[in-house]
This record gives C-alpha cells, structure tokens and sequence, in this order.
C-alpha cells in the first residue's frame, strides 16, 4: 500500500469516526466531550466548530456546563470557556473511591510515597520543583532527557499521590474499607 493509499485509508477512517460521532452523540454530549480537553480559552464559536455544531447550540450546552462546574467562563463579548480543573480531580477522585477499596487506596499510595521518598533520595532535595532544570554541565543529551524524565515522573507521582489520600478519604467515608471487595488501585 502506497502512502498515499495508507493517508487516504485513514482520513476516511477519520472522517467515518466523526460522522458516527456526530450521529451518535447530543449536541450537549458532544460539546462536553470537546470540553474535556480544552485548557486554553476557547469562544463558543471554536467549540462549535469542534463539536460540529451550530454557535447557539454550543453557548447553551457551554452555559449548562459552566452551570454544573464542568468548564470555567471569562469575559461576556466574546464570552471564553475552557475546562474546570477542579472538577475533573474531584471526579477522578470518585472514580477511584467508587471503583476501589480504602486498603487497595492506601496499597497503592504507599507504593507511590516509596517512590517519592526515592526521587528525594536521587536528586537530592525534597520538592520537584527544588530541581534546577539547567543543563547540567558536560552533561550529554541523554543524560538531560533522562533528568527531565525523571523530574516530570516525580511531579506525576506527587499529584498521584494528593488525588489518592483524597479517594481513601472518600473510600472511608463511604465504608468501603477492607471487608468489601473491589479491584486494585
């Protein structure tokens, strides 16, 4: 299969993807499907044209949105949206006090604060953000971007490890300690 047979196979694919979206999905589901993934302002117009469509239908499902705390609105003329950060950790947390036990939580947040105790021992200082970025002297590419890899893991292991005191929380709250059952974290 040439390239452009492979390009041409996809893009059908992609467009074939879209329609069904489009078919199957409300207005309002489709606009907050876009909304998951916009972290920079947007106008109800560039979410329309996202979400395929029209202006009108997109500023009412975005001030429903804004309404639940599902999305942030700014200005009024034009009026921007972007998604709410808040609410996507809040319900991450739920998700996983809902889908996990309290012990399988804790499990796993001790396995996670090991692992920062570890990159503190590493890199020699107690925050991520105590890290120099700086090149390191003499220090070859691989060298950098394996630093950088490791730096970027710590700040994920530290914001794993925020949302997952809060889900055990959640999860003793609810009861859901070691006697029921559930998955693993």
């Amino acid at each position: 299969m040439s390239n452009d047979t492979a390009a041409d196979s996809s893009s059908h694919g992609d467009r074939e993807a879209r329609r069904r979206w489009k078919d199957d999905r409300t207005t309002f589901q489709r606009v907050y499907d876009v909304m998951t993934g916009v972290t920079e302002p947007a106008s109800a117009s560039e979410v329309a044209e996202r979400a395929a469509c029209s202006p009108d239908g997109a500023r009412n499902a975005l001030t429903q949105l804004a309404e639940l705390g599902i999305v942030d609105r700014r200005g009024s003329r034009p009026a921007e949206y972007r998604r709410n950060e808040s609410y996507f950790e809040w319900k991450r947390v739920e998700t996983l006090a809902d889908d996990h036990t309290a012990a399988a939580l804790r499990e796993r947040l001790d396995d996670l604060l090991a692992e920062d105790a570890d990159l503190q021992e590493s890199f020699g200082v107690p925050d991520p953000d105590a890290v120099s970025v700086a090149p390191v002297e003499g220090g070859d590419h691989a060298a950098v971007h394996d630093r950088l890899e490791s730096l970027s893991r710590w700040r994920t292991v530290r914001h794993d490890i925020e949302l997952l005191q809060r889900a055990v929380s959640r999860a003793q709250a609810r009861g859901r300690d070691e006697t029921d059952l559930g998955a693993s974290a």
